[in-house]
């Protein structure tokens, strides 16, 4: 029996106020392991219940029987609209159908519920069709709604818990980041404003051995052996030359690509699964973005560059953030440079959600320079440096004033997020918060501290009072300080 929990019912409530608002199409936002595909089971099954008929969209036919098969689990009655499947049941008031047979169809009569997966993707045809149908209410799912124009389809975005929250309740489970000397993409050809996939791949191929050292060392040293693994590789050629590296070194890694067909990437992804399967890891470009569903899986390795795709990021580390008995964190070796290249948006949605649509976080990033790696590390233990302090808060160490921090190449370091340190946004606002209220502060005042310090408004932050402590207090003194010498300047 389907049983959601509380924020599933919750961001449920959320989606049918906006309709009884006069929305009609919106996107419902969770991230990656939140459940969003049983809430949308919810929402097909109160829909039948009423009476009408509901319709799940998905970009592929293999997550369109892995979804079947989730309502079979649920024992909910429902028909896959594609020509020659064993489930072919037109009459059915649930349907779960593949865009490319909504595409061909052209139409779907009777139909007072849509909801599209992975929304994000804007299928040109998909989009002409829920425009051409304003009758029909549409509901779309993603854990990544940042593409252009997105806000033209769909007029309201639901987010009711976050990244950091799932995190906390340990439903998902937090990442420990090593980065290390990435693939060079320097001068790369761009394609669309991405860099080329087949560039990439050869280029990735140059630190193979690398990405395989590193694997090897960080698993003996944090779990004493080989744990499950993901990689997503830069291209079929990169994957083929891991795979065979790996092997070299007595590991099963097994690499899929578009190149393999549909049953062959079914019966990978099953054996994969197997909690006492043979491989040690999977190794695919695009596959493992979507509906891969392996929560027992420790490690990602990340050796796909992108030059503006917030979104594939965000999947990609989402797939290994899946809770699991005994599963305490994730292990995410970075040979890419995306996290350090996304770091400010990730940190953005991992605190506060999203709360609007096409806002522009798909331009390609500004690349940090050497320099700028350099010293966003701590030079003693490898931690990411903590913004507005000298002070390490992962070992102590003061940096001094004048940083004569030169990066290491090839010598992986350990990055601590910001965001699961106890320095979280939302305890910072907090402490400033409380200016408000015992020093006469205006919240204006307060939103700009805070904007000073984290880039953004305190948008979807709780108004919580808490005496702040010393490193909060010192940063306010030094922002004053700074107010002062410029009004003196």
């Amino acid at each position: 029996m389907l049983a959601l929990r509380d924020y599933q019912n919750k961001t449920l409530d959320a989606l049918r106020d906006g309709f009884l608002a006069g929305s009609r199409a919106q996107v419902l936002y969770a991230p990656t392991g939140a459940g969003k595909t049983e809430m949308a089971i919810a929402l097909l099954q109160a829909t039948k219940q009423k009476g009408n008929r509901a319709a799940m969209l998905l970009d592929r036919i293999i997550l369109c029987d892995q979804t079947s098969q989730r309502l079979q689990r649920y024992q909910i009655d429902h028909g896959v609209l594609q020509s020659g499947h064993w489930r072919y049941r037109p009459a059915e008031h649930i349907q779960v159908c593949s865009a490319q047979t909504l595409e061909k169809r052209g139409s779907f009569p009777g139909l007072n519920l849509l909801i599209v997966d992975e929304c994000h993707a804007m299928r040109e045809q998909t989009v002409e069709f829920i425009k051409s149908n304003p009758d029909i209410k549409v509901i779309g799912l993603s854990a990544t709604p940042f593409t252009k124009g997105l806000g033209r389809v769909y007029d309201r975005v639901i987010s009711t818990v976050t990244t950091s929250q799932l995190v906390e309740q340990k439903v998902l489970v937090p990442l420990r980041v090593f980065i290390a000397k990435e693939i060079d993409m320097t001068g790369a050809k761009k394609v669309a404003g991405e860099w080329s996939q087949a560039e990439a791949s050869s280029r990735g191929q140059k630190i193979t051995g690398d990405i395989v050292q590193e694997w090897v060392s960080k698993t003996t040293a944090i779990f004493g052996g080989p744990r499950k693994t993901i990689v997503f590789c830069a291209g079929v050629n990169h994957g083929a030359d891991l795979a065979r590296k790996f092997a070299e070194q007595g590991y099963n890694f097994v690499a899929i690509s578009y190149k393999d067909d549909d049953q062959y990437k079914r019966d990978v992804i099953e054996e994969f699964s197997k909690p006492d399967t043979t491989m040690h890891g999977l190794i695919a470009t695009d596959i493992l973005t979507k509906g891969f569903d392996v929560p027992d899986v420790m490690i990602g390795i990340s050796a796909r560059p992108f030059s503006k795709s917030l979104s594939s990021h965000i999947q990609q580390m989402g797939r290994v953030m899946r809770g699991h008995p005994g599963k305490e964190f994730a292990l995410w070796l970075d040979h890419s440079g995306n996290y350090l290249r996304f770091r400010e948006d990730w940190e953005e949605v991992y605190g506060s959600g999203v709360h609007g649509l096409d806002d522009g976080k798909e331009k390609a990033k500004k690349e940090p320079t050497d320099k700028e790696k350099a010293e966003a590390k701590c030079p003693a233990c490898g931690a990411l440096w903590s913004s507005g302090t000298d002070i390490c808060s992962h070992c102590g160490y003061v940096r001094p004033r004048k940083s004569l921090v030169q990066e290491v190449p090839g010598e992986m370091e350990e990055l601590k997020p910001r965001n699961v340190n106890a320095m979280t946004k939302q305890q910072w606002w907090s402490m400033i918060y409380y200016n408000t209220l015992h020093k006469g502060w205006s919240r204006g005042r307060a939103s700009h501290t805070f904007r000073e310090k984290f880039g953004h408004w305190p948008n979807g932050l709780k108004d919580l009072p808490v005496m702040p402590n010393r490193e909060v207090e010192g940063y306010i003194r030094s922002r004053m300080i700074a107010y002062i010498k410029g009004r003196r300047r």
